[in-house]
């Protein structure tokens, strides 16, 4: 009786050390800009190379721009990032998607649309958010610029095992709710630390019925209420994503990778050191108000009452208010925004874009509202022209942007002014994340779409 994590983990032990940690084989290595540059210079600091060049694969993504792509990047520090990462991949040999590649894109975007994240894999890269892959039934976790350069040499990884915790979604979703809300509205419950020190299961009908987008969303928040990562058991949504991308496997050799993604799932009975369970019927559109995600709620509600906080929380609770400048008891319904953001490695993806479009379509956008439309990478932004989303935007007075990593945080020129509330569909709104005292709301395409059109905080569903 065994769980799904534990297939995959024991199936990737090359040693484990007596009261210490495990070596753990890593099947793919993603790299970026930011946490990379350190690792090689270890390398050369020791006179090693890449072990397994062929299973890193690079993108810039955090500092490039949204704008004017095929001109030199204006700002210095991240001009120097990206040069850097595309001088460390050709001298050690590491297949890059440069600035300018048809394959560039957040790395989060790219893996899983080239057929390089599958099934049964183990996943790493120097970025939190690498819990996304585990959508498709993968052990991925993010990692620190030592292990990043551990992984370069070796291709495999110290890790002390996490414990397994099982999250069920009994029932449906309500229209106008998306796996966005599911994840807001599980941090909200559980808070940013209820999931420390575990490795999360996500499964019930309400995961069945999600789409492969829906469900990297979802894996991709687990980092946010404190889990090691996240995953999902493959099945025929799975199957159906990955066949015939580019790096998936082929022929024969399809038909074997099946039969053994096939057998991907926690065995009947088997045990996990906790189980939860939320009915996915009872959430409701969410919208955060503070400056952590797991300050969330229905977007009807009012934010809670100094009395409804415990007391060793109440401290940090006034000081995240009084950042966002709003008070305790106040509803958000028809507060005016500024900026609106749909993008990043959370909703950057085809199925957000065809959302927000089928919203505004032959609405208009609000005036005192800027709002910036980041696909991903280039292969979402070629859909969207490819089924005219782009048109219906534009007829909505919408541009779309380059793709990026854009306004999901304060490294390239996406920057929210300070005192701006920006409706995001991005990961964090922790102080100063989309700029230095910039006021984030985290939620859905959809209700993001909602505010894009009213110039306010508006439950989707009244339109």
């Amino acid at each position: 009786m065994t769980t799904l994590f534990d297939k995959i983990w024991d199936a990737h032990v090359i040693t484990k050390v007596e009261d210490g940690p495990t070596q753990l084989y890593i099947d793919r290595h993603f790299c970026h800009e930011v946490t990379s540059p350190q690792a090689f210079d270890g390398l050369r600091k020791k006179g090693l190379k890449v072990f397994r060049p062929d299973k890193t694969t690079a993108t810039p993504d955090h500092n490039i721009p949204t704008e004017n792509q095929d001109k030199p990047i204006q700002d210095p520090v991240s001009k120097f990032q990206v040069d850097t990462l595309t001088r460390n991949c050709e001298e050690f040999g590491i297949t890059l998607y440069g600035l300018g590649h048809k394959k560039n894109g957040v790395v989060h975007v790219v893996g899983p649309e080239n057929g390089l994240t599958q099934p049964g894999m183990t996943i790493v890269c120097g970025d939190s958010h690498t819990s996304t892959h585990g959508a498709f039934g993968s052990i991925a976790f993010g990692i620190g610029t030592s292990e990043v350069e551990m992984v370069l040499a070796s291709q495999c990884i110290l890790q002390s095992r996490p414990k397994t915790m099982r999250i069920n979604f009994t029932g449906e979703l309500k229209p106008g709710v998306t796996s966005k809300d599911m994840a807001l509205y599980m941090i909200s419950k559980l808070t940013t630390g209820g999931a420390t020190g575990y490795f999360v299961e996500y499964a019930g009908e309400a995961i069945r019925n999600l789409s492969m987008e829906g469900r990297m969303t979802l894996c991709n928040l687990s980092i946010e209420m404190g889990a090691r990562g996240g995953l999902i058991a493959p099945d025929e949504v799975t199957f159906e994503y990955v066949k015939g991308r580019e790096f998936a496997p082929k022929g024969e050799e399809w038909d074997k990778a099946l039969a053994y993604w096939k057998t991907l799932k926690t065995d009947e009975g088997a045990k996990f050191d906790r189980e939860i369970t939320f009915n996915a019927s009872e959430i409701e559109p969410m919208i955060t108000y503070g400056t952590n995600p797991g300050m969330g709620m229905a977007i009807n509600d009012s934010i809670p009452t100094l009395d409804q906080i415990d007391e060793a929380g109440r401290i940090s609770f006034e000081k995240s208010l009084e950042y966002m400048g709003f008070k305790p008891g106040e509803k958000l319904i028809g507060k005016s925004i500024d900026y609106v953001f749909l993008g990043s490695c959370t909703n950057g993806r085809i199925e957000d874009f065809r959302l927000f479009a089928d919203f505004v379509k032959g609405k208009k956008k609000a005036d005192n509202v800027i709002v910036w439309l980041v696909p991903g990478s280039w292969q979402v932004e070629e859909q969207i022209r490819k089924e005219g989303l782009d048109k219906i935007l534009n007829e909505a007075g919408f541009v779309l942007r380059q793709p990026g990593c854009s306004a999901c945080l304060a490294m390239n020129e996406d920057k929210v002014p300070a005192g701006k509330y920006a409706v995001s569909t991005s990961n964090r709104n922790f102080e100063g994340r989309q700029g230095p005292g910039a006021r984030t709301l985290l939620a859905s395409p959809l209700v993001a779409a909602a505010a894009a059109i009213t110039g306010k905080i508006t439950d989707p569903r009244s339109l």
